[in-house]
């Protein structure tokens, strides 16, 4: 399996995992301050086990300046999280998800602004239909009962998010070569010094099932998913990255309507078909370009009249 393809499952796995989070931080019943905290701790003591045992600590692992930028990508990533989680309750797990997916659009902005990267007219056309997709989403609202209160605050909460994890990818994106457990650990570490005078000690959740939805979040949604993400985001090139993230919106519908019951309305299912369609052709390399495939076609025209000229030249 080449770098690409490993890359992709990587990618695929981290989003579907993503899918599930609003799910866990629902319910487990706590302030998004506590929830994003405890996250953190359970992530750090899991990443940390990883990170030791792989003996990640050695000496000259990391310059200070790729450390400094890991604790920037921390801050950002936290914020995100902060962010997103307090969009649920306001906007709907699947409408929250659905525009917080607008980030691959400003991920690849900022990689052609600040990471050189070539934006190719197919590329930028599936992502077209990948953003057309999100609207058909957002523009399909859930019934009454299933907004939430302060929709609008929910977007925007929603919108800040996605602009703090484009600029956390852009970051990691500057850290390649690093394991990603190791960017890891130290974001989530960021996390647990940035929240603790915000979280709540007393009293502490009392129903072991609030724990265990805490510690999910932090081993599986967090030392497992951003282990899968870094490592995919540091292989892959940025438009492969942003309609690949396209699978954590349709993942997150689908498990808002199989664990509360909100249907999907058959807007959210056209929109769903237009982002996994973005995915596959972005993947799978389909050129949506008409100029490419004339140029493509006028070059096996000029070959095929290479090979007759040859031929009857030899007869």
């Amino acid at each position: 399996m080449n770098e690409k393809m490993r890359g992709t499952v990587e990618m695929t796995a981290a989003m579907v995992i993503s899918g599930t989070i609003g799910l866990f931080v629902v319910l487990s019943g706590q302030p998004v301050a506590d929830v994003v905290f405890w996250r953190c701790v359970f992530a750090a003591a899991t990443l940390l086990a990883i990170c030791a045992g792989m003996g990640l600590f050695r000496p000259g692992t990391m310059s200070g300046r790729q450390i400094g930028l890991a604790v920037l990508g921390g801050i950002a990533i936290v914020t995100n999280w902060l962010l997103l989680f307090a969009a649920f309750p306001r906007a709907s797990i699947s409408i929250a998800t659905a525009v917080y997916n607008t980030q691959p659009f400003m991920l690849v902005t900022m990689g052609a602004l600040f990471l050189s990267e070539r934006l190719t007219l197919s590329g930028l056309l599936w992502l077209a239909v990948a953003f057309c997709g999100m609207l058909a989403i957002v523009w399909a609202k859930p019934g009454a009962g299933y907004g939430g209160e302060d929709y609008l605050t929910g977007i925007l909460f929603s919108l800040g998010a996605a602009f703090c994890y484009a600029l956390a990818a852009v970051i990691i994106r500057k850290l390649r070569g690093i394991p990603p457990h190791l960017i890891a650990l130290i974001q989530v570490s960021v996390g647990i010094l940035m929240l603790a005078p915000f979280a709540s000690f007393s009293p502490l959740p009392a129903d072991p099932a609030a724990w265990a939805f805490l510690i999910a979040l932090g081993v599986v949604h967090t030392g497992l998913m951003y282990i899968l993400l870094y490592g995919a985001i540091q292989k892959l090139p940025t438009n492969l990255t942003g309609a690949l993230s396209f699978i954590y919106p349709v993942m997150a519908i689908v498990v808002d309507f199989l664990a509360f019951g909100h249907r999907l309305h058959p807007l959210q299912l056209a929109g769903a078909t237009a982002i996994l369609l973005s995915a596959a052709g972005t993947t799978l390399g389909w050129s949506l370009d008409w100029r490419s495939r004339r140029g493509v076609a006028a070059v096996s025209r000029e070959s095929r009249n290479r090979r007759l000229t040859s031929r009857a030249n030899r007869q």
